[in-house]
């Protein structure tokens, strides 16, 4: 079965009747001046070295936007805790910078994390659950020390689907035990899709400059979508995995969530590093900056597949994709036109096969190295801890998806390792490596999925297909990039290559964001 389509507090009514020109009011008049207004990190850190602005303003700017629109006004419920010691580390990173001590390309930086990335500071890590209350991490994970030594302020945590969506068989995504649910800034009524739903409608609302999602199956690409940003699902091995709780190491990464791909570059250049502590990472090819490879001419002379075999599932979707493959050919693209994708329904099943071997190994592995001391030892015990305490977090929806992981029996069963290798064999060598060896490609284009769903917290998702299952599977890169709208409500374009040309996608994404500027602000829109 494909994650994508099996796996993707409640809303109160009252709160939806607030007149949309007051919920315009008050993101434009959030403690702030408009050269503040969606800020890029080349503009931050400019305006920063000429003294034109600080670090500790900068965080105050967020943290005043964070209580006007996430906490109040549209309510967006979409950071699950703050950093009580953001303000202190943006003053001292402020100190450090009149010293002529300039950390890294982040110095002084604000970035949002999802709740299932390790920090060692006074910030829970818990991946939404009640479970993981007062486990505190006991270091930081790689990417965090690698953000920290960069300069950046870790400003909070983000919302996202409990147990990064691997939990019920009928999840609503955004929702967790400890955080509720999250509403997309676009339309309060509609879902951010899951699992990096936080980080998704905090950065659309522009709560931070950066934000830092992951993905198994589309948990950054469709929120990146659905909520009008660019989100980078990076080729597995380009950054470390250790300290960022689980569901399998085969396919799980971290990767950029941001409102633009030079940002999204600049994040990627702190984040892709190797770890020996995820060894995958030590092979892995790395350009010297993601940021110094992008190039608005990057789309002349490239070969593009059009996968067909993802369209066809919304009509206004693949409108405004088929507006997007004229630009890319006015960009100077040449687009090769139809081509499939193949065998994409020979690892459907096995995905969800190897992704719940995995789950149960990988999580125990997380407990027993990041939270030695906890309560919570094992997938049993999180079991059990929802059910006695289903009041909180088994209200809405079950946990099929943790007892079926329970039940498997460790990572040397034949039937993990034959679907294994039959996830890698039908998406890389005969799936996405095939098509694009077949007609010389450079990397491939389909809409990354359909217009954001109604929240539904007795029926659940309702989502239509994407086009993140082949990447995810075979452990390649996946860009998005904003498109056009449909009613309002953001469609993405997906990029998608071989592995490790990470810099060669965002590249063709920059051209196209560049002559195309589709991305459109959000509206904080009642309903849709």
């Amino acid at each position: 079965m494909n994650r994508r389509t099996f796996i993707q507090s409640a809303i109160a009514a009252g709160g939806m009747h607030t007149s949309i020109n007051s919920f315009a009011a008050i993101t434009r008049n959030v403690g702030s001046t408009p050269e503040l207004a969606e800020l890029s990190v080349a503009t931050a850190q400019a305006r920063m070295q000429k003294g034109e602005l600080t670090s500790l303003a900068l965080c105050k700017h967020y943290l005043g936007r964070i209580e006007a629109i996430d906490r109040h006004g549209p309510r967006l419920n979409s950071i699950i805790e703050l950093n009580p010691d953001a303000l202190a580390i943006a003053a001292a990173l402020d100190r450090e910078r009149q010293a002529s001590k300039v950390r890294g390309p982040l110095h002084g930086v604000p970035v949002l994390l999802k709740d299932n990335i390790a920090t060692a500071d006074r910030m829970e890590t818990t991946a939404g659950s009640l479970a993981l209350l007062g486990a505190k991490p006991i270091k930081d994970s790689a990417i965090v020390r690698q953000l920290r030594e960069a300069g950046a302020v870790i400003l909070g945590k983000t919302n996202l689907s409990e147990w990064a969506n691997m939990r019920s068989t009928r999840p609503t995504s955004g929702w967790s035990g400890r955080g509720g649910l999250t509403l997309n800034p676009y339309a309060l009524n509609r879902n951010c899709s899951g699992s990096s739903s936080g980080t998704g409608a905090a950065i659309a609302a522009d709560l931070a400059i950066l934000g830092v999602g992951t993905e198994t199956d589309g948990s950054i690409v469709s929120p990146a979508s659905i909520c009008g940003l660019v989100g980078v699902k990076p080729s597995i091995g380009l950054v470390s995995r250790n300290g960022i709780i689980p569901i399998a190491h085969s396919q799980d990464t971290a990767g950029p969530m941001t409102r633009t791909v030079a940002d999204a570059a600049a994040l990627l250049d702190v984040l892709a590093a190797p770890d020996p502590r995820d060894p995958v990472t030590l092979a892995a090819g790395r350009p010297a900056s993601f940021v110094q490879q992008l190039n608005e001419t990057a789309l002349k002379g490239k070969r593009i597949g059009v996968a067909r075999n993802f369209f066809g599932f919304h009509d206004q979707v693949d409108a405004v994709i088929e507006q997007a493959l004229k630009d890319l050919q006015a960009l100077g693209a040449t687009l090769v036109d139809p081509v499939e994708v193949p065998n994409v329904s020979k690892y459907a099943d096995s995905e969800f096969q190897a992704l719940l071997f995995e789950y149960k190994d990988d999580l125990k592995r997380y407990l027993d190295e990041f939270s030695p001391n906890g309560a919570i030892r094992s997938m049993a015990d999180v079991i059990r801890f929802n059910e006695q305490h289903q009041d909180r977090e088994l209200v809405h929806f079950g946990q099929e998806l943790l007892m079926q992981a329970d039940a498997t029996t460790g990572l040397d069963a034949p039937e993990y390792q034959q679907a294994l290798a039959n996830n890698h064999r039908y998406a890389r060598q005969e799936g996405i490596d095939q098509v694009l060896a077949e007609h010389r490609l450079d990397a491939l284009v389909a809409p990354t999925g359909g217009v954001a769903w109604v929240n539904d917290l007795i029926m659940g998702d309702h989502t239509g297909n994407g086009f993140s299952s082949p990447a995810a599977v075979a452990g390649y890169p996946h860009v998005t990039v904003p498109a056009g709208q449909v009613g309002g409500l953001p469609v993405g374009l997906s990029f998608v290559g071989m592995a490790f040309s990470d810099a060669q996608l965002l590249g063709m994404a920059y051209a196209y964001e560049q002559g195309t500027r589709k991305r459109q602000s959000p509206r904080y829109l009642p309903r849709i």
